[in-house]
């Protein structure tokens, strides 16, 4: 622990070190350079620029999410309300495993890259592969500022698309509940989990248990839990990582955060996709079983004798339950610093995140929030998420009532890619130490 921890500090020390000492004052990109104007610019501006940049032309985008292929004829066809003249050919890629950061830096090599922009998840591989290399450059538009309360210029970080949850949500065919986050690391529980080295943002959830905020509500919900053996096995494991706490350099109650990530690490059940976890839970033979899984799965199930959706219940929206109920990512979204279509790309950024059509690819689902209040408001009021499970067909489903960003924020770890950045060496070195242990 003492060597892991002594490696950590001395990449801490020599990387800044090395960032300053080389640290000069940078002219901006040409990229840069439109951005900066870009986000002086309404959306029809927008619209008009990447107009006369890209008719004629193909758009090449890439993503962690395949829906950029759905909205980007939908931007086209807004772009065609314009200009009636206006044609552009598009083709949109999600590369599997992770491989998205490598096409991004390979790309980047070259004067002029091939992908204009990028719809991209992982705030802490984001940071430092991407953002700290000059390869993606933030573009925040006026219109989307605005109805966040600020500026472009006074907005700090990236600009998501959309936040994602993952939740707790088990079959309640059989007599079991689950109504306190340490429910899901009792003893002889095997949560269904997409394995962290499958989807690295389930790794990110981890390090951001660590955080203050999230050791805190830890804590309460271990205060919670009555007097009994299962209590004493968690205090025992508690106490045991007292010590590591303290050198990863955590607040007060980082021991909770600690001893819950230890007792979940050493207890899931790898799984190499949602689908068939959520698959799994909404049968009704998967009896008292248990999974953190991207709450949108459960629309896509299909009615038997077998499986419902009513088989399954999602934690947090039960009476009584105490603690996290799971944890939400954001999509990121981000123009190339050598996009061929700059313009172009902070257009189709703004539509997405400025205009109900723009985010419908992914706003049709339940558990994707988009990044703009307005859009949230005025994309509830069109597909009626919050009383979705009451009116779909073969329904009612409870577990479709989505309670929106609203309700959920307070119950869920969210990202921060700064926050994750700054514990992947310490974190994420005891984690990995977890892994290796448990496998």
């Amino acid at each position: 622990m003492k060597r892991i921890l002594a490696l950590a500090l001395v990449i801490l020390m020599v990387v800044p070190f090395a960032l300053v000492s080389c640290d000069k004052p940078k002219e901006l990109s040409d990229v840069q350079k439109i951005i900066k104007e870009a986000e002086g610019m309404t959306l029809e501006e927008l619209a008009r620029k990447a107009i006369e940049e890209s008719n004629g032309k193909t758009f090449y985008g890439v993503g962690n999410s395949s829906r950029g292929k759905t909205a980007l004829p939908l931007f086209i066809d807004y772009l065609k309300s314009i200009d009636p003249s206006y044609n552009m050919e598009f083709e949109w890629q999600q590369p599997k495993n992770n491989k998205i950061f490598d096409q991004l830096t390979a790309d980047s090599l070259k004067a002029q890259g091939t992908f204009a922009m990028t719809l991209i998840q992982d705030g802490n591989q984001i940071e430092s592969k991407m953002v700290q290399t000059g390869i993606l450059d933030t573009f925040i538009p006026k219109e989307w500022a605005t109805a966040n309360g600020t500026t472009a210029a006074d907005y700090k970080g990236y600009l998501a698309l959309q936040t994602l949850n993952k939740v707790f949500m088990y079959n309640c065919t059989g007599s079991k509940s689950f109504t306190n986050i340490w429910d899901f690391v009792a003893d002889g529980e095997h949560g269904l989990f997409m394995d962290i080295d499958s989807e690295i943002v389930g790794k990110n959830f981890l390090y951001m248990l660590t955080k203050d905020e999230y050791a805190d509500q830890m804590k309460s919900a271990f205060d919670a839990l009555p007097a009994g053996d299962a209590k004493t096995r968690i205090q025992t494991t508690v106490d045991a990582l007292a010590k590591d706490a303290t050198e990863l350099g955590l607040g007060a109650n980082g021991k909770y955060a600690l001893a819950w990530i230890k007792l979940w690490v050493e207890s899931y059940s790898a799984q190499t996709d949602d689908g068939p976890i959520c698959n799994t839970l909404v049968d009704k033979s998967a009896v008292d079983q248990f999974g953190l899984i991207v709450y949108s799965k459960l629309r896509s199930v299909a009615e038997s004798d077998t499986v419902s959706k009513n088989n399954i219940k999602v934690a947090a929206y039960e009476d009584g339950y105490t603690g996290l109920g799971g944890y939400g990512y954001c999509h990121y979204l981000f123009v190339t610093d050598n996009s061929p279509l700059p313009w172009t790309a902070c257009a189709f950024i703004a539509y997405m995140t400025e205009t109900v059509d723009g985010f419908s690819a992914w706003g049709k689902d339940i558990g994707g929030y988009s990044s703009n209040p307005e859009v949230i408001t005025a994309n509830e009021e069109k597909f009626h998420h919050s009383t979705g499970g009451d009116t779909a067909e073969g329904g009612p489903f409870k577990a479709l009532n989505d309670k929106g960003y609203e309700w959920w924020k307070s119950k869920l770890v969210i990202e921060d890619p700064a926050y994750c950045a700054s514990v992947a060496f310490t974190v994420g070195s005891w984690i990995e130490m977890l892994t290796k242990f448990a496998g």
